[in-house]
């Protein structure tokens, strides 16, 4: 039975995962603008300064394979369209180095801006972590789900959630945070050039 999360509540996993699927998904609304929404997942790997320590450590559409396979985005919705989760990131633990103490899990929409889109129009989203019990595991037996409940009507950026280590073990933090600027602002949040 998973368990459902708010925004701000924290989980330990206390050992129980070591290959993570994260999923995401999301439905968009009714929308007139002559565009499709193409909302992109991104993972950040973070060091103890919560800033990213090399360009890999981001992981994102032109970036699908982070730190030697730590990270992995499994590709590019570009529609959303579907049931499910419409994109993907796999987390193994056990291939992530000591010096990355902090994952944050993002979503932002693709040319927000020129297509005049926001995260107001975009509902049902929200965040699963799943416990694989190996690589073929495409679905894993879900631990815990996020759902973004609040109404972001003008960001075209959100930190989703932080997976972090504390005293040797990863914990997962509901964090639900919305940006304006979209990806580039997220990117230089955490200390990356644009």
């Amino acid at each position: 039975m998973a368990i459902n999360l708010q925004k701000g509540q924290r989980y330990a996993f206390d050992g129980k995962i070591s290959l993570a699927l994260v999923g995401l998904g999301w439905d968009t609304n009714r929308y007139d603008g002559g565009y499709d929404f193409d909302l992109d997942a991104s993972a950040f790997l973070l060091g103890e300064n919560g800033k990213l320590l090399r360009d890999e450590d981001f992981v994102f559409y032109n970036n699908l394979n982070g730190r030697d396979g730590a990270v992995i985005h499994t590709g590019d919705n570009l529609t959303g369209d579907g049931e499910g989760d419409d994109e993907v990131i796999i987390i193994d633990f056990t291939k992530l180095p000591p010096e990355i103490v902090k994952i944050a899990v993002c979503v932002t929409i693709h040319e927000a801006e020129e297509r005049r889109q926001n995260f107001g129009q975009v509902s049902n989203a929200y965040i699963r972590v799943a416990k694989m019990k190996d690589e073929n595991d495409i679905s894993g037996d879900t631990i815990l789900r996020f759902d973004l409940e609040e109404e972001f009507s003008i960001e075209t950026a959100l930190v989703v959630a932080e997976f972090y280590k504390r005293n040797g073990e990863w914990k997962f933090n509901a964090i639900g945070s919305g940006y304006q600027g979209g990806l580039a602002s997220i990117v230089r949040s955490y200390g990356g050039d644009v």
